[in-house]
């Protein structure tokens, strides 16, 4: 834990209270996203927000920017100015003084720093006259300079490092000095950093905190980067605040053990015959690195099912993207049923066996205006084309065939794919990869927007695929459902392999433990 702030005066449990929240619930129908959530959040500190997925963060952030209302009978209070849970607008968050840096910091990177600045506060020309640069350049350098950030206000914002874009979407909500935020969201600022980089960016964010008197709340999966910035945490599980943690309370053991809970009962499917009668993987990959990933190396087995556990920045995604050849490796061999094989694109990919069911299935998996038919067959038209003449009987027996198999409730092939369900439209993704027998699937969040039935559907999809030989590799930010699904789970850290749980030792508890895991610490 950072110790600047209490060194130099009151502790910060001691400190001005500037956020205030009182009971704070959220409902989506019958599920709590939020339950009865009250903490406080002090002037001059940083206030970690931590929990695992689905644990409420982002329902709770979207209340205070005001995107979202919460149930009655709570209340949120910035700086002696007091409302209603359920009432809060993004007005009174931003005339309160609360401002946000999202994940997705909504900056622009074809523009300048100038412009990207200008473009929350107002370029300030007076009537019809010319917008006024040089006074908006002149303006702009001393906010940059306060923030770290020492480029030419001309200069492309798409042009500087990662966390120098995060220093100008920081400098942006804060510019304002005689409108100051009283109160700083940082959400998941370092997901995507490197060591040094995240460091350099905590160090003016804890500044901040001690130099500005911001009270700051940081939202991030990555534990060990918390313990040394914050100087309280707050633990959210299942919308509920389990514990808020102070001063040496803050330990990397002392979260995971509360962001685990009690542990639960392992739970793992039945064993998976086709692998333990194999001698040879059916995927083997050594070494890989690029991007996050770093010496990462495993094995699958036909009849595997392979869950990844890892948090946002884990290098999770872009282990799938990568064997897909989606994005480069600079490092790594691998094998695909013993056979040596080079990923340089997706068609390398395709043709040594794989298949990708994507994350975002709106904007990679689905062409949404078309016919759930044409979405079906769309990797396989050269079996339906026999010049001059498309082979229309044969495609339609094909999407009728599919839509049976992967259960796919719709009124008929021709039925537009973007009205149909989001379990629907997944199980029309997962056919999609399916129908060319691969012999790795990949698959990125599988059930993720889809109902229960949905997901069991998708479930027993994948166990057909891989009780046929194939093998599976799972990313799930829900740890549960790799717990349901999966017959081998490995952990992921920054882009490092931190853990294994095989057959029989799988709960969400113990995948808690191993995805907050410091890359520090010895493997399991």
């Amino acid at each position: 834990m950072n110790d600047n702030a209490t060194t130099a005066g009151d502790s910060p449990r001691e400190r001005e209270a500037v956020l205030t929240i009182s009971g704070v619930s959220k409902h989506h129908g019958p599920t709590a996203a939020l339950r009865d959530v009250s903490l406080t959040v002090r002037r001059g500190s940083v206030h970690g927000l931590i929990g695992g997925n689905g644990a409420g963060k982002s329902s709770l952030v979207k209340i205070l920017a005001g995107v979202s209302q919460a149930d009655s009978g709570g209340s949120i209070e910035v700086d002696g100015r007091r409302v209603d849970a359920d009432r809060i607008s993004s007005g009174w968050s931003a005339a309160a003084g609360l401002r946000f840096v999202h994940q997705d910091l909504g900056v622009f990177d074809d523009m300048t720093l100038a412009e990207n600045l200008a473009i929350a506060r107002g370029y300030d020309h007076p009537g019809v006259r010319p917008i006024r640069w040089r006074d908006i350049r002149s303006r702009v350098v001393p906010v940059l300079e306060r923030f770290g950030v020492t480029a030419h206000p001309d200069r492309s914002l798409g042009d500087l490092s990662a966390p120098d874009r995060t220093l100008v979407a920081i400098a942006r909500a804060l510019q304002e000095e005689e409108q100051s935020g009283k109160v700083l969201v940082l959400d998941e600022p370092t997901a995507c950093l490197p060591a040094a980089e995240a460091d350099r960016l905590l160090a003016t964010v804890r500044r901040l905190a001690d130099d500005d008197g911001y009270a700051i709340v940081l939202i991030s999966h990555r534990l060990d980067e918390v313990a040394r910035t914050a100087d309280t945490v707050s633990v959210l599980r299942d919308g509920a605040l389990v514990r808020t943690l102070g001063g040496g309370e803050i330990t990397e053991p002392a979260m995971v053990g509360l962001l685990a809970g009690a542990s639960g009962e392992a739970s793992s499917p039945e064993p998976y015959s086709a692998a333990d009668r194999a001698d040879t993987p059916v995927l083997r990959v050594d070494g890989l690195c690029g991007g996050q990933l770093s010496d990462v190396s495993f094995d699958v087995m036909p009849g595997e099912v392979l869950g990844i556990a890892g948090l946002l920045g884990s290098g999770r995604s872009r282990l799938l993207r990568s064997l897909y050849g989606l994005a480069p490796l600079t490092a790594g061999e691998i094998h695909v049923d013993g056979r040596p094989v080079r990923i340089d694109g997706v068609p390398a990919a395709i043709r040594a066996g794989f298949a990708y069911v994507p994350e975002d299935r709106a904007g990679e998996g689905v062409f949404a205006d078309m016919p759930l038919g044409d979405n079906l067959t769309a990797n396989r038209l050269n079996r339906y084309w026999a010049w001059p003449a498309v082979k229309g009987r044969a495609e339609a027996r094909d999407v009728a065939r599919m839509i049976s198999r992967y259960v796919i409730r719709a009124r008929s092939g021709a039925q537009p794919m973007g009205t149909l369900s989001g379990g629907n439209q997944q199980k029309a993704v997962m056919a999609h990869a399916l129908e060319g027998a691969p012999r790795v699937l990949l698959l990125d969040e599988p059930s993720q927007g889809v109902d229960v039935s949905a997901r069991a559907e998708i479930h027993r999809i994948v166990r057909t695929a891989v009780d046929a030989g194939a093998a599976a590799i799972v990313v799930s930010s829900d740890f549960e459902e790799l717990s349901a699904i999966s017959d081998r789970v490995l952990a992921l850290n920054k882009g490092r392999v931190t853990g294994e749980l095989g057959p029989g030792d799988i709960a969400a508890a113990r995948l808690h433990q191993l995805a907050f895991r410091s890359v520090k610490e010895e493997k399991v």
